[in-house]
């Protein structure tokens, strides 16, 4: 039995991973999906990047087996950033149209143009939060800026963890991780993945996200 630790992206809870958390689990496999905090039915309270980062440490250190971890765009940052303090106890390591940032990095700098601009205009009520496009689902909240803004701290000792995957979508324009993608195909420490659909990967292919994510167990 291998142990799944799922991450969401920006705006998104646990419930984002429901289908996928159900193919796993029906294959006998302990999942733990993530809310962030924030991103539930509690306020912000000036949640940052450190502070998603030591809840994903938390939920590793929490139970004795080593974790898979998921994440899936901005849950990219996360997990890197969890998986360079517990390399140890991280089996794998799966970025679902992800950030992969190097030490400095953050959502901020490595974006694209467009979504900066949606960041702007997302805080623009309050400046703390960034309230979630009008497409997305209702379940979305608003999503603590800060998180999107720290630079991260890294030492490096992610890039121990034994697997890397890397999943991008190609269904939609406008991706900053395509480039990405084509970077990391090149590199042998890295498997990748490709699925023909939008960024929303947990929700619009979690069968074929599923099936990726059993090849790490």
């Amino acid at each position: 039995m291998a142990r799944f630790v799922l991450v969401p992206g920006g705006w998104h809870g646990a419930w984002a991973f429901d289908d996928v958390s159900k193919v796993l689990s029906s294959e006998g496999h302990d999942v733990q999906a993530l809310t962030l905090s924030g991103l539930g039915n509690e306020p912000a309270n000036g949640a940052n990047l450190d502070c998603h980062i030591d809840e994903v440490v938390q939920a590793i250190r929490g139970r004795d087996t080593h974790a898979i971890l998921v994440g899936h765009s901005y849950g990219g940052m996360v997990i890197t950033g969890a998986a360079d303090r517990e390399p140890s106890r991280v089996e794998a390591i799966v970025y679902a149209d992800a950030y992969v940032p190097d030490h400095g990095a953050s959502v901020w700098s490595l974006t694209t143009q467009n979504y900066r601009e949606r960041f702007i205009a997302g805080v623009a009520a309050d400046g703390l939060n960034c309230v979630p496009s009008a497409h997305l689902d209702k379940r979305c909240r608003p999503h603590p800026i800060a998180t999107f803004l720290q630079a991260i701290k890294l030492t490096g000792n992610w890039r121990n963890v034994r697997s890397k995957a890397f999943i991008a979508a190609f269904g939609w324009e406008e991706s900053p991780f395509i480039e990405l993608y084509e970077r990391l195909r090149l590199n042998p420490e890295w498997a990748t993945h490709r699925l023909d659909c939008a960024h929303d990967i947990p929700r619009l292919a979690p069968a074929a996200f599923a099936k990726i994510l059993l090849e790490y167990v």
